[in-house]
């Protein structure tokens, strides 16, 4: 099994410390890039595909662990665009 392979079955378990990092390399896996805003970019972070497809978060702080809503918004979001 790959990292790769291995991330996202961690994410698939509903882990309750789940890094924003580690959310942001699944993203990049699935060639989602992290967008900056302005100099300072806040708290929301926007990525997007060459496709123009969006998904916007909220970067925890100040500890990096997602909130149990944003893994389930995570995963709905990558099966209903059928990644996973």
């Amino acid at each position: 099994m790959s990292k790769r392979d291995k991330l996202l079955a961690r994410l698939l378990a509903r882990p309750h410390d789940i890094t924003f990092d580690e959310a942001a390399v699944i993203l990049k896996q699935f060639g989602y890039i992290q967008r900056a805003r302005g100099k300072t970019g806040g708290s929301r972070v926007a990525f997007s595909n060459e496709r123009g497809d969006h998904y916007r978060m909220h970067k925890p702080h100040p500890e990096q662990v997602l909130k149990g809503y944003q893994v389930a918004e995570l995963i709905d979001f990558l099966k209903e665009r059928g990644m996973i």
